[in-house]
């Protein structure tokens, strides 16, 4: 499948070589803005101390991080939590959602492809997530406010004593720092960090902050004790959601819509070689997410079988709940026989070898597989998208426990209006004694 989706792939170099034109103006235009700013009210420049004033409208804004080794999907989960974090702290002030760039991620393996300081317009619609929380670029904060200066960073970490006498309660304090520090001061004094591979980028101060509980417990501390415009949570992964599953979980979640273009390209790879369009299908879909309220069981999906076989660290941790080879195979052939289904999609990350013996014995298997030029211009992330987009429009979707690649093609299928039975599924280990199912987490709007 060396060639699916080319043409439109190569029309779509051109299409996001002219968007970014426009991306760059945008910058530069903001830029001039503050050098002009900055020549009527010289005091005022990023990187003072946080006692600093904001923007004449007090505008703030929360950056995050997470942990190097968390993936793609589990990140995209983490944004959940912010945007719920800051639509409480614009409760007492405005505030707007920093978004952290990709880059270097454990499953972005492919060689000699550029990966880093990838924005998040490369994956998602920004448009979308803007319906629902303000949120801006990193290149757009660093022109906004100045210059790459974040003002203060909070380095979320546990208590080190655990739980109060084994009792759950949500509470925050700034603490010393458990862990080594991933922050230097250079010679100005300044910190220096990874900051998503923006070298230039500096903190201002520093400090750790034992917290427990749910992504708002932040709200209050950081209103009550932090004056500083930019305010970065690292580790961000620390606090729990606000509301999973409820109505502002679902909000969030639904205006993650993916990039058009790389929805135009799993369309295109769909109708050509899966017999798939959203016509026959039922899947219909709106630009805007908000518009979009699907009927369960309204979607009937493409005349395919979809798979996501998790392989790599699940089967080297030896989980006793991810099957062999041998035994996935069989599973799939079964449900392509129960479903009359002669065609199955294969979502992977299985090693060449691995993927070489899932050829052989699955001949009918259907896999995306972009030319190094395709990788180039989509990447590693966009390729997944793109195989996540293929599996949430099968009329059965099959996926590896407690896998968070799974859990995003469950919610996407979810909000396409899929019945639960043809989604909330996956493989059980060759020797499982209890197969328990994905919990079925219903659509609130």
């Amino acid at each position: 499948m060396a060639d699916a989706g080319g043409a439109t792939v190569a029309f779509l170099w051109l299409y996001i070589v002219y968007c970014n034109v426009f991306k760059i103006a945008a910058l530069l235009f903001s830029v001039a803005s503050i050098v002009a700013s900055e020549t009527k009210d010289f005091a005022f420049h990023a990187g003072n101390p946080i006692s600093q004033p904001a923007t004449a409208k007090d505008l703030r804004y929360l950056l995050y991080d997470v942990n190097p080794p968390e993936g793609f999907n589990l990140r995209r989960d983490v944004y959940i939590r912010m945007a719920s974090l800051v639509k409480t702290l614009r409760k007492e002030g405005d505030w707007v959602l920093v978004l952290p760039p990709w880059g270097r991620l454990y499953h972005w393996q492919s060689p000699d492809i550029h990966q880093v300081r990838i924005p998040w317009g490369e994956f998602f619609s920004v448009t979308s997530l803007q319906a629902n929380v303000p949120v801006i670029e990193y290149e757009e904060f660093i022109a906004e406010s100045g210059g790459p200066f974040v003002d203060q960073v909070l380095v979320l970490q546990h208590y080190a004593e655990g739980w109060s006498d084994g009792t759950w309660e949500e509470k925050v304090d700034e603490r010393p720092c458990i862990e080594r520090l991933m922050y230097s001061k250079d010679k100005q004094g300044y910190y220096r960090g990874w900051f998503w591979g923006y070298e230039e980028t500096r903190a201002i101060n520093v400090t750790c902050l034992s917290a427990q509980g749910h992504a708002s417990v932040l709200a209050p501390f950081m209103q009550s004790n932090i004056t500083a415009t930019s305010v970065m949570l690292d580790r961000a992964e620390t606090v729990l959601h606000d509301h999973y599953a409820g109505k502002d979980y679902w909000d969030t979640r639904r205006s993650m819509v993916f990039a058009k273009h790389l929805r135009i390209i799993g369309d295109d790879f769909r109708a050509k070689y899966l017999n798939s369009t959203d016509e026959k299908d039922h899947t219909d879909y709106k630009e805007d997410w908000r518009l979009i309220k699907a009927k369960l069981g309204s979607a009937k999906g493409g005349p395919y079988l979809s798979v996501h076989l998790r392989r790599k660290d699940f089967i080297w941790g030896h989980r006793e709940d991810v099957p062999s080879l041998k035994g996935a195979v069989k599973k799939i052939r079964s449900l392509m026989k129960k479903h009359v289904l002669d065609k199955v999609f294969v979502a992977t990350d299985a090693d060449e070898e691995e993927l070489a013996k899932l050829k052989r014995m699955l001949p009918e298997m259907v896999r995306f597989e972009p030319t190094w030029e395709d990788l180039d211009l989509l990447k590693d992330g966009g390729v997944a998208i793109i195989d996540q987009w293929i599996c949430a429009h099968a009329r059965y979707f099959i996926g590896t426990s407690v896998s968070t690649f799974s859990f995003r093609i469950h919610e996407e299928r979810e909000i396409l209006g899929f019945d639960p039975k043809t989604t909330y599924n996956r493989f059980c280990g060759d020797s499982e004694k209890e197969c328990e199912q994905p919990t079925h987490w219903k659509i609130v709007y």
